[in-house]
């Protein structure tokens, strides 16, 4: 969610591309609530529980075609994915979706466990989705 500013641009890209864009619920918020930084980690697990944004999420992502993760590099790691989008991988392989990544598989704990995911990798060009 810290890039929810890139989200909300891509979204508009991929409409004029012809497909119909879901975003996290979150995103609709002015800031979403994990991209804040006057929140604690309390606070954050407190309105992730109240809005059920994690399930919520994955309605969308039962109800879509594929998924498109917006890996960009954070926290010193080039394409980095984290623990909530790592979820929606696994459940979009689960439920035999498609998986574009924006990037490369990054360097990280679970990277063969993404691999094994076979993600569509776009290079940075999203006009490479099909």
């Amino acid at each position: 969610m810290k890039f929810y500013q890139e989200m909300r641009l891509i979204k508009q890209s991929i409409a004029r591309l012809g497909h119909i864009p879901i975003l996290p619920k979150g995103v609709e918020l002015e800031i979403p609530v994990e991209a804040r930084d006057d929140m604690t980690i309390d606070e954050i697990v407190a309105a992730k529980i109240e809005y059920d944004f994690i399930r919520e999420h994955f309605r969308k992502i039962q109800e879509s075609d594929a998924i498109l993760v917006l890996n960009y590099k954070k926290k010193d790691i080039e394409g980095y994915i984290g623990g909530n989008t790592f979820l929606e991988m696994g459940l979009a392989f689960y439920l035999q979706k498609k998986i574009y990544l924006l990037h490369n598989i990054p360097q990280m704990e679970y990277k063969t466990e993404m691999h094994a995911m076979q993600p569509i990798i776009l290079h940075g060009n999203i006009k490479n989705i099909a």
